[in-house]
């Protein structure tokens, strides 16, 4: 008997928290080393480019927009492993 994915909710409560690692969780390094790379990436880029009266938030939008897209990435494969393995696909 395989182990069980971990619980999607747990994958989103720790892609939130950490960058990457909710990819991780779903055995998924190297995605989750990319989304990393990205959001480091294009952090730093809007943050060079953005004007100076622009808040923070403002010069960090690229690399929070990869954040939400690696948040919403991790939450669905963990909720497609739990459905697969919870159909007995074990």
């Amino acid at each position: 008997m395989t182990k069980a994915p971990p619980n999607p909710h747990l994958v989103l409560a720790i892609a939130t928290v950490l960058p990457g690692m909710g990819q991780i969780m779903n055995r998924q390094p190297l995605r989750g080393l990319t989304f990393v790379f990205f959001i480091l990436l294009l952090g730093a880029f809007t943050l060079k480019t953005a004007a100076p009266e622009v808040s923070f938030v403002g010069k960090v939008a690229g690399g929070l927009f990869v954040w939400a897209l690696a948040m919403l990435d991790a939450y669905k494969t963990a909720r497609i492993r739990r459905a697969v393995w919870d159909h007995g696909a074990k």
